[in-house]
C-alpha cells in the first residue's frame, strides 16, 4: 500500500516536510488578525463567529491543498519516483569513483563515456580470440595427426600390395 510521509522513501518524508512547511506558512501569512481586518464589520459584530468561521476556513483550505498535493503525487506516480531516487542515492553512496560528469566539450565526453565501455569490448574480443586461435591449433594439430596416420596407412597398403604380388 502507500507509505504515510512518517514511514516513506527520504525523499517522500522531505516532500511532506516542505507541503507541511508551505502549509504553516501560509496559514500564518493569513493570520487571523488580518482575516480579522478583512471582516472588520462582521468581527466587530460576532468576533467569536468570525473565529469560527476562520479556523474552518483555515481548516478547509489545508485539507483542500492537502489533497490537491495528493492527487498530482498519484497522478504523477511521485512515490516510485522518490523510491527510484532515494535508490540511485544509496547506490551512488556505495560508489568509489565519482559520478561522470560532461566537460562541455561533447568530443572529449564522448570519448571518456565510451573509452572504458570499448576497452571492456576490445578485451572481451582479445580473450575470444586467443581461445579461437588455441581451438585452432589443437584442431591442426589433429589435423597433422590425421596426416601421418593416412601416410602411414598408404605406405602400409603399398607395402602390402608390393609384397601380394
Amino acid at each position: 500500500g502507500p507509505r504515510s510521509p512518517a514511514n516513506g522513501s527520504g525523499g517522500a518524508r522531505l516532500f511532506a516536510a516542505v507541503v507541511d512547511t508551505f502549509l504553516e506558512k501560509l496559514v500564518a501569512a493569513g493570520s487571523y488578525q488580518r482575516f480579522a481586518n478583512c471582516y472588520r464589520c462582521f468581527y466587530d459584530l460576532q468576533p467569536q463567529l468570525t473565529r469560527s468561521i476562520y479556523d474552518q476556513f483555515v481548516s478547509q483550505l489545508q485539507a483542500s491543498i492537502q489533497e490537491e498535493i495528493q492527487e498530482v503525487k498519484n497522478e504523477g506516480n511521485l512515490e516510485r519516483l522518490f523510491d527510484s531516487l532515494d535508490k540511485i542515492v544509496e547506490e551512488a553512496k556505495e560508489r568509489e569513483e565519482p559520478a561522470w560528469r560532461p566537460s562541455g566539450i561533447p568530443e572529449e565526453d564522448m570519448r571518456s563515456a565510451l573509452l572504458p565501455h570499448l576497452l571492456k569490448h576490445r578485451s572481451h574480443l582479445r580473450r575470444l580470440l586467443r581461445d579461437r586461435q588455441q581451438d585452432n591449433s589443437k584442431v591442426a594439430q589433429c589435423v597433422l595427426a590425421g596426416r601421418d596416420r593416412i601416410a602411414e596407412l598408404q605406405q602400409l597398403i603399398q607395402d602390402r600390395q608390393q609384397a601380394w604380388q
